[in-house]
């Protein structure tokens, strides 16, 4: 008789993995299958080039929750993150310069040059978001309560959620702008000069097919400043080895707990029988039994895809998924690199805090604006916003000595062209991006050894991210916390039963965070639990 296993998890991306070590840890016996021939997902590193490492998709690490950390002792098994310091580097056209630093005192020369004012209130802007971000960690790991719900555990959590609001106090009043302004408005109520602004609300946009101006955004600029490194708080690093590290490590805890996990396994359909879950069928035929089923993918490959719609589910929720939103607007372009670009704004080809934090080229938040409106009406930007990071500066592992790699997140390249394809596409796109980034380091272009260009389809071809969206669905106010994925399916179980979601489709969102996984691993067990009493 074949094996029915504890859990079978689909994809086998951080989240998955995270799952799965968690599972194995209380004694059951999951099984992760990967369609790619390694596990990661989108937090992978690919040796694109002989010799050169590339973290493909996700490139820098702050939101991997502290717990996951310490307990799957990912630092035992090698993971290493260099803070980066300065965090931000923002360039202007004009050969001006903006540098973030950890450092308070040196962050104030730096936006003194442009404002003293907001120089003077920068420090009171980054100690409120802190502040918002302390009341908001905890309900990162807890599942979110259905408020229509009459259940005790529902309405007690509920009333933990009230007593967190009320310890806010004063700072309510920022959360719920946060949480419904757009980036602009809420920038704007902070400082004056375009040129911060500008630096700040690039991580606004990041992932989003939206522009500084739709409601909305300040929460994503919000969750991308709620991370840490080695207890930093809204620090960012870069991982030794490329990101794939982070899902190498997990994996590593995983199967010394004992999971298994299967790469080059492709999953075709989940099977169901009267209502619930028994397993699934890969793409070879290979039937595996399972007695939950754990989908790391998004809802639209969930429940459209993987399950028949019509008769797995009620029609109702069909609905709603159908409706669900996930637009992808975010390019990827990977360089490999003789040498380090030599930036007009601060020269030199030698290692520099230039080359160390995240560099922004976007000079105003109007120009990020105009990029967005091009999208809007299905034209990848002709003028995007840039952002790169250099890992080599920190990293020698992952390129040949003295070469050097970069790799750079850009808005916006809608999923839908109204001209071309991606794949007709894709390297214009490409080719503005290196001409943007040679404007602000004339080096560049003649320093490009190798490009790698990642479209909106591509993410959706080898990453399996539904039109592109790397959060697995958009992080609007209509689809966070027990709205996220949608009205009740928040709390990681699904209308089929034993199949449950563990991806950032789920709360807390996108990024590198782990906490989804985490969160699904705690159901499920609860879960096992009740059925073993029972």
């Amino acid at each position: 008789m074949s094996r029915v296993y504890d859990a079978v998890i689909i994809g086998g991306g951080h989240n998955g993995l995270v799952t799965a070590a968690y599972l194995a840890g209380r004694g059951l016996t999951p099984l992760v299958l990967e369609r790619r021939p390694f596990v990661g997902g989108a937090c992978v590193t690919e040796e694109i080039w002989p010799g050169y490492k590339i973290s493909t998709a996700a490139y820098v690490s702050s939101l991997l929750r502290r717990e996951v950390i310490n307990d799957l002792n990912l630092k035992k098994h090698g993971l290493k993150i260099y803070p980066q310091d300065p965090p931000y580097f923002q360039i202007y056209p004009d050969g001006r310069s903006l540098m973030i630093w950890n450092d308070y005192k040196k962050t104030y020369e730096e936006i003194r040059k442009f404002s003293k004012k907001d120089a003077d209130v920068f420090e009171e802007y980054e100690a409120t978001l802190n502040r918002l971000a302390e009341f908001i960690e905890p309900l990162m790991l807890t599942t979110p309560p259905n408020p229509t719900s009459s259940r005790v555990r529902d309405l007690w959590n509920l009333l933990g959620m009230a007593r967190l609001v009320r310890g806010l106090k004063e700072d309510l009043y920022a959360e719920v702008e946060v949480m419904v302004t757009s980036a602009k408005e809420f920038l704007d109520s902070w400082f004056e000069s375009e040129e911060l602004k500008a630096l700040l609300c690039g991580q606004a946009v990041i992932g989003t097919l939206a522009g500084p101006r739709t409601p909305g955004t300040a929460y994503v600029l919000f969750h991308h400043v709620m991370g840490e490194v080695d207890g930093m708080r809204g620090c960012w690093g870069v991982v030794r080895g490329g990101m794939g590290q982070i899902s190498e490590c997990i994996a590593t805890e995983a199967r010394i707990r004992g999971a298994e996990i299967r790469c080059d396994a492709h999953v075709e359909k989940i099977l169901v029988k009267n209502g619930r879950t028994t397993g699934v069928v890969l793409k070879n035929g290979e039937e595996i039994r399972a007695n939950v089923v754990v989908s790391n993918a998004d809802p639209k490959i969930t429940f459209l895809r993987l399950l028949d719609p019509k008769n797995d589910l009620p029609g109702d929720f069909v609905r709603r998924i159908e409706r669900f939103k996930i637009d992808g607007s975010s390019v990827k372009v990977n360089y490999a690199m003789a040498e380090l670009p030599n930036f007009t704004s601060l020269p030199g080809t030698t290692l520099g805090p230039q080359h160390t934090g995240t560099i922004d080229m976007c000079p105003t938040m109007d120009y990020m604006e105009r990029a967005y409106d091009e999208a809007k009406y299905g034209r990848w930007s002709s003028e995007p916003y840039v952002e790169a990071v250099i890992p080599t500066a920190f990293d020698d592992s992952i390129a040949p000595p003295g070469k050097h790699i970069m790799t750079t997140f850009c808005q916006f390249g809608p999923y839908d062209l109204v001209e071309g394809t991606w794949d007709t596409e894709k390297e214009k796109f490409g080719d503005r991006v290196t001409e943007i980034i040679t404007r602000y380091a004339p080096n560049f272009k003649n320093s490009i050894l190798h490009r790698q260009v990642i479209s909106p389809l591509d993410l959706e071809r080898d990453f399996s991210l539904t039109r592109g969206n790397i959060f697995q669905g958009n992080m609007g106010l209509d689809q966070l916390f027990f709205m996220r994925p949608v009205p009740g399916c928040a709390d990681y179980r699904t209308p089929v039963r034993g199949l449950y979601l563990c991806g950032a489709c789920t709360h807390p969102g996108g990024g590198v965070m782990g906490a989804s996984g985490y969160n699904a691993s705690r159901e499920i067990l609860r879960d096992f639990k009740k059925r073993n009493a029972a």
